[in-house]
Formats: structure tokens, sequence, C-alpha cells
């Protein structure tokens, strides 16, 4: 089941972060203020979903809209418990995101994530969910670490004219 996060969630999902083995603390720190925004003005600025299976906590999302961008939303992580890694959990989230990106008339989706080798596999994820490579910059995060940001350009909404 995916649904909305609650606060009764903070503590799974910031252990979700810790264990991943991807967050810096820097980031863990980053998700922490984040999810404390969202639980005191839900979608205001930031939005988690969770995906929940038998009342544990087993992936998260955490989206929201680009500032001074019609339309478009980032998709800021995307969580899975490391031993259900590749069991459709971050598709299934990602896809739900998607869907609540549209609901708000979103028609593009962006992604931040790193070049290194410890990020291949979010890379090809992000791929293999439709998404494609629309910049890299070198030396970003640091020197020999380049920012890759994906796109996903969301079909018009039924009945809306497209942009």
């Amino acid at each position: 089941m995916i649904g909305p996060t609650g606060a009764a969630e903070a503590e799974a999902i910031l252990g979700l972060a810790r264990h991943v083995g991807l967050f810096s603390d820097i980031e863990i720190a980053t998700i922490t203020e984040l999810l404390q925004s969202y639980l005191q003005s839900p979608g205001a600025d930031y939005s988690f979903l969770s995906y929940r299976e038998k009342n544990q906590t087993l992936g998260f999302a955490c989206y929201g809209p680009r500032p001074l961008a019609e339309g478009v939303f980032d998709l800021y992580w995307i969580c899975v418990e490391r031993h259900r890694q590749g069991q459709g959990i971050g598709a299934a989230l990602l896809r739900r995101v998607e869907q609540e990106v549209a609901a708000q008339s979103g028609r593009l989706v962006l992604i931040e994530t790193s070049s290194t080798e410890p990020y291949r596999l979010t890379r090809s994820f992000y791929e293999k969910q439709g998404y494609r490579p629309a910049a890299v910059i070198d030396d970003f995060y640091r020197p020999g670490d380049a920012l890759v940001l994906y796109r996903k350009d969301l079909p018009p909404r039924h009945g809306l004219a497209p942009r």
C-alpha cells in the first residue's frame, strides 16, 4: 500500500535513509528537516509517500513543486529497504509520485543524482522508468562527482490543453 507518510512513520523513514547506505549525514539531516516540514504542513512545499506492507514502512519518496517553474516537480529522494530493492517497490513509489504530480497539473518531473559508481544502479533504475538524462554538471557535488539531471515529461491530463 502506498499513501501519505504519517507522523508515526518518521523514525522508520529516517531509519531507511540511514541504512540504505547511499545518503550522507547532511542528506539525512535534510531529509529530517523536510520530513518535519511536511508533517507540520502536508503538501505545502514537500510531499512524502510511504510504501507499506503488513504495517511496516519499506520505502518512501519525497517530492515537491520546483519554485518559479510552472508544472515542474522535483523528486528529491526515493528510498527502499536494502533487502527489498529490485522487487518493484521503487517503481511503484515512482509511478505514484507521477500520478500525484499529474493530479496537481504537473507536466515535468526532474531528478538530480550523482555520477559516482555507488549511484550506478540508481541511474539505471531511473532510465528503466522512462527518465532520460537532460544535463550533466561535472564536479558539482565535489571534484569527480557530477550531477546528473534526469527528466520525464508527463502526458497532458485528459481534458486539458497541452502546454
